[in-house]
C-alpha cells in the first residue's frame, strides 16, 4: 500500500494543496491521502491561525471530491508543536507494511535538515515536493542530493504550480472579495458560515 502524507497549517486548505496531492496521487498510484492539520507549526509564526477545528473540519470538506482523500487529527490530538517525525512514527506503527511518501512545500523542503529528527523522516518516508518558482525544480533537485547522501529518499516532480496561498485566501475574505476560484465549494461556505477570517474575532 501507498500512502501519501500531508500535513500542514491549512489555514484555510486551497485547491493548491489538492491539485498537489492529486498530482502526486496519480504519479505515485498511491492507494489513500492522508491529510494532516497542524496542530501548532513549529517552523512559522502563525497570528491568524483558525480554530483546529475549523481547519480540521475544512480539510473533511475538500477530501470528500476523491475518495481515495481522508483526513487525521493525529497532530491536533496529540497536541503541542507538530512534529513531522513523531506523526511519521505514528503512522508507520499504524501501517506498518506500507510506503509512506510526505509531501512538503518548495520552502519548506529546502529547509529539512533543521526540521526535527530529519533522520527519523529519511528513515521512514519518501520525501515528495514540486516547485512553485520559475527556478524551483533546480534548487529542489540540488537540495535533494544533498539530504540524500544523508540516508533521504526523495522525489521531485515538475507539477504546475497552482498561484494560490492560504495568506491570499485570507485577505481576500477580510477584504470581502470572493475565494470561488481558490477553494473548493463546500470550504468557502463554511469560511462565510463560521465568518472565519474576518478579524481578530475569527481566530479565537
Amino acid at each position: 500500500m501507498k500512502i501519501i502524507i500531508f500535513g500542514g497549517t491549512f489555514n484555510p486548505i486551497h485547491n493548491g494543496h489538492i491539485h498537489l496531492a492529486k498530482c502526486f496521487a496519480d504519479i505515485l498510484q498511491a492507494d489513500r491521502v492522508i491529510l494532516i492539520p497542524t496542530n501548532v507549526p513549529p517552523h512559522k509564526r502563525a497570528p491568524d491561525l483558525a480554530d483546529a477545528e475549523d481547519r480540521l473540519n475544512m480539510c473533511r470538506l475538500a477530501a470528500e471530491a476523491d475518495k481515495r482523500f481522508c483526513v487525521s487529527d493525529i497532530e491536533i490530538a496529540r497536541g503541542g508543536q507538530s512534529y513531522t517525525s513523531e506523526t511519521l512514527t505514528e503512522l508507520h506503527r499504524q501501517y506498518p507494511d506500507a510506503e509512506l511518501y510526505l509531501i512538503t512545500g518548495e520552502d519548506m523542503f529546502l529547509t529539512l535538515e533543521e526540521w526535527h529528527d530529519p533522520q527519523v523522516i529519511y528513515q521512514l518516508a519518501t520525501i515528495c515536493a514540486a516547485p512553485r518558482s520559475p527556478k524551483g525544480t533546480g534548487a529542489l533537485l540540488e537540495y535533494a542530493k544533498k539530504i540524500e547522501r544523508n540516508g533521504a529518499k526523495t522525489r521531485i516532480e515538475d507539477i504546475p504550480y497552482y498561484p494560490i496561498s492560504s495568506t491570499m485566501i485570507r485577505e481576500a475574505v477580510k477584504a470581502g472579495k470572493s475565494i470561488s476560484s481558490l477553494v473548493p465549494a463546500a470550504v468557502e461556505r463554511y469560511i462565510r458560515e463560521k465568518k472565519l477570517y474576518l478579524g481578530e474575532m475569527s481566530t479565537k
